[in-house]
């Protein structure tokens, strides 16, 4: 799988695939902000659960490099991310 098709791949599941599945992310994003907050009794931003997802992913890939999806998700977290930072500036 080359860069293109990742970065496609991951586009479709950030703005076709996943987001019919999972719901609106910056909402979902939010809502797993909330219960990790609690959880560690710390301030987390929705921004935070993409940069704690894509660690999430490059964990995995230490283990197994080759596995695409580990790839591919750490750069759809990474747009979410971008995405929703963008729009708390």
């Amino acid at each position: 799988m080359n860069r293109s098709e990742i970065l496609d791949t991951a586009k479709g599941y950030v703005t076709q695939d996943r987001a019919a599945q999972h719901g609106d992310a910056e909402r979902n994003f939010s809502l797993i902000a909330t219960y990790w907050s609690a959880h560690l009794d710390a301030d987390v931003s929705a921004s935070d659960v993409a940069v704690m997802m894509t660690l999430l992913k490059l964990a995995r890939l230490k283990s197994n490099p080759y596995n695409n999806d580990n790839w591919i998700d750490g750069c759809g977290f990474l747009a979410l991310g971008g995405e929703i930072a963008a729009g708390d500036a």
